[in-house]
């Protein structure tokens, strides 16, 4: 038979129990919320202060006596008007001083625009921001496990996705469109349905020089004119203008100069592979990977004095049995980070990849290899982390359900980033005299509990806590039903409709659009 004081302490845990409920459906001020953008990371240094020191004095000594062939002649220009030497051979090379000189000058602490601006993204010191990236030329069908070609429909569909979640910050364009042949179709395609699909900031790429024209026209009308796109430009240009080892990509050079005139932040993108196109150790690896951006600093720079660019060192790893890529590795988490940390040594807004995974589907494989290199890239301090979310097969395959269950992975490694607040508050001692002393034994109902489980604590959208028992109960879930559930839902009805009608009509008016209206929600 219950007595009173059972009645008490059952109410007391139901009422505790209901208290925190409510907490968790209240809706949060973004300033309290557990993570958030722009959270700063700079905890985890995976090379000493002397170890940063001899890469940065190797990657001077790479740009001054090895120098980059094949810079098309409107950067010759450029970089010898600045002070670089062309040699008999053909090769730019880069005096200490001129580096030393272009990094005094080259921006910092710049924004990226959004087109909502609660979505702009302030790349200042060891600020980390988590999004898309990449030129997968496959869609991974989860439900079928087979690859299948990448479309429009499905970039799209990205976009859709990348604004209805909290933790991937950007959506840098990270499939290609392969049901467009026509290569400027295909340019114009990408960034309509990227504008469309989301109010967040966009990156993209240009597949030639002569492409950058209609591609600037359709911008600026997507924009509501130019002068509203200088003034905000919400998407920055993925630019690979080095052919690693040490070599400009000649088209990419002079996309890059029109980006610039144009007012379109840059980012300076070097995609080495150790032991093929990079040297096999991952010190190697990094000093070539931050030679070849300082010498895209000094070209930017000396085009336009603080352009906003992004320093993007990208390496990437091999397996040296067979010689292909391993983004998934311990050795790829490794390399990022170290560049991650030459980023902070610069002063420079950075931008490396992390989350890459080699399986082929979202199983335990990806998981791993996903969470390991977003957290030490994270922790780290990298202003931008590129592919953190949805990449398969060593960056060939993007997959919507990885995506998804992305969100979830990259609140969890955003929480190891902020790390632990060390307060008088935080230690306790208060609450736990009172608990101990005069209280129930435990903190489930405490004050501090209740207020700081929303603000303290993350918790999964998909990710499944339950006890056994729980899990039985509920059916035994399964986490990529629950997945490809959550995608049903935001595709069958979230059609973004930020860009006006009007708009929308005159672009279709003016280019070729692949996707229909009704295909984005008009008409519905």
């Amino acid at each position: 038979m219950a007595t009173t004081e059972d009645t008490t302490k059952r109410g007391r845990r139901a009422g505790g129990r209901a208290a925190r409920q409510a907490m968790r459906a209240a809706p949060l001020a973004e300033e309290i919320r557990p993570v958030r953008p722009g959270l700063s990371g700079g905890t985890y240094n995976p090379l000493s202060e002397a170890e940063v020191q001899r890469i940065h004095q190797a990657a001077l000594d790479a740009c001054e006596q090895i120098g980059f062939a094949d810079a098309p002649p409107s950067g010759v220009e450029i970089l010898t008007g600045a002070g670089a030497i062309l040699g008999d051979d053909g090769r730019i090379r880069f005096p200490r001083a001129l580096i030393e000189d272009m990094l005094a000058i080259a921006a910092r602490d710049i924004t990226l625009s959004a087109r909502n601006p609660k979505y702009d993204l302030h790349l200042s010191g060891t600020m980390v921001h988590y999004g898309t990236a990449g030129a997968a030329v496959h869609i991974v069908d989860v439900e079928k496990r087979e690859y299948r070609d990448s479309m429009v429909q499905d970039l799209y569909d990205a976009a859709r996705i990348v604004e209805a979640l909290d933790n991937v910050h950007f959506l840098q364009r990270p499939m290609v469109c392969r049901d467009i042949p026509d290569n400027l179709e295909m340019d114009l395609n990408t960034i309509y349905a990227c504008v469309r699909g989301t109010t967040k900031h966009i990156g993209t790429s240009f597949t030639e020089p002569s492409h950058m024209l209609p591609c600037f026209e359709m911008i600026h009308m997507l924009a509501g004119g130019e002068e509203k796109w200088r003034e905000r430009p919400f998407i920055s240009n993925s630019n690979c203008f080095v052919v690693p080892p040490m070599k400009f990509a000649t088209e990419s050079c002079q996309v890059m100069e029109t980006c610039i005139r144009g007012g379109m932040p840059v980012l300076l993108l070097s995609a080495g592979q150790a032991g093929a196109t990079s040297p096999a150790p991952i010190a190697g690896a990094i000093v070539q990977a931050v030679a070849e951006c300082l010498a895209g600093m000094v070209y930017v720079n000396a085009l336009k004095p603080g352009h906003p660019a992004i320093f993007g060192t990208w390496p990437f790893v091999s397996d040296l049995r067979t010689g292909a890529m391993s983004g998934g590795s311990g050795e790829q988490a490794l390399l990022s980070a170290g560049c991650a940390q030459m980023h902070r040594f610069y002063g420079l807004p950075g931008g490396t990849s992390a989350g890459i995974a080699d399986a082929k589907l979202p199983d335990m494989q990806a998981g791993w290899e996903q969470a390991m290199s977003n957290v030490m890239v994270g922790l780290s301090g990298a202003n931008m982390i590129y592919e953190s979310v949805g990449m398969h097969a060593s960056l060939l395959g993007f997959c919507l359900e990885s995506l998804i269950l992305g969100d979830d992975i990259l609140g969890q490694c955003q929480r190891c980033v902020r790390g632990i607040e060390v307060t008088e508050d935080s230690v306790s001692l208060e609450v736990m005299r009172q608990v101990c002393l005069d209280g129930p034994g435990h903190y489930l109902g405490s004050d501090q509990t209740l207020s700081l489980m929303q603000t303290e604590y993350v918790y999964p959208a998909l990710g499944d806590r339950t006890s056994p028992k729980e899990w039985a109960e509920l059916g035994r879930p399964d986490l990529l039903e629950k997945t490809i559930a959550k995608k049903r839902e935001i595709l069958d009805g979230f059609f973004p409709s930020h860009l006006p009608y009007e708009i929308d009509r005159a672009v279709r008016e003016q280019f070729k659009i692949h996707l229909a209206p009704r295909a984005v929600g008009i008409g519905r």
